[in-house]
């Protein structure tokens, strides 16, 4: 069997992180959408580099290896008893094989103080959600939109104007 663990992401696997982060996020988006998507935050990346370099930067960031390999990425952000899952990829090519999964049963492991975890994903993420609610026992609690922005993002009511006009799902799983 195989076996998935987190590392740390290493300075010098830094660029390839944010590489395969957009390859990533650029799938979901082109199966959903695709060629012609208009969903862009930079020219040709749903997710920015700048986005997933703050993210990095305030958050950890771990590389997700299945048998000593890299196939994804996780960024968590830890205050006291809440987390945010920021980010979390997984290969195109290593989907559908419980990657993420592991990968977020290892997140909950490494941080049994969190009693809530919140994350986002847009609308048209048919697979984030899937994973987010029926694997992981996340909750959508909130839908923002044009009309409920994010009230704790300033940018939100910008972002999902020009990126997601129909809007990001919030998610939280309350810990038992």
């Amino acid at each position: 069997m195989s076996e998935v663990t987190l590392v740390p992401l290493a300075p010098d696997d830094r660029e390839q992180f944010i590489k395969d982060n957009q390859e990533a996020f650029n799938y979901g988006a082109l199966e959903e959408f695709g060629r012609r998507d208009d969903h862009f935050e930079e020219d040709g990346e749903i997710i920015s580099r700048e986005t997933i370099e703050q993210s990095i930067d305030g958050g950890e960031a771990y590389r997700i290896m299945l048998d000593g390999q890299p196939v994804g990425g996780v960024v968590i952000k830890v205050d006291g008893e809440r987390g945010d899952l920021d980010l979390l990829f997984v290969s195109p090519k290593a989907h559908s094989k419980g990657i993420g999964y592991a990968a977020w049963c290892a997140v909950e492991q490494m941080h049994p103080e969190v009693t809530v975890w919140e994350t986002v994903t847009p609308y048209f993420e048919k697979r984030n959600i899937h994973f987010y609610v029926n694997r992981c026992g996340f909750h959508i609690v909130e839908f923002y939109n044009s009309h409920h922005p994010d009230p704790n993002d300033p940018d939100a009511a910008e972002q999902i104007d020009e990126q997601f006009p129909d809007g990001m799902f919030r998610f939280e799983k309350r810990m038992k």
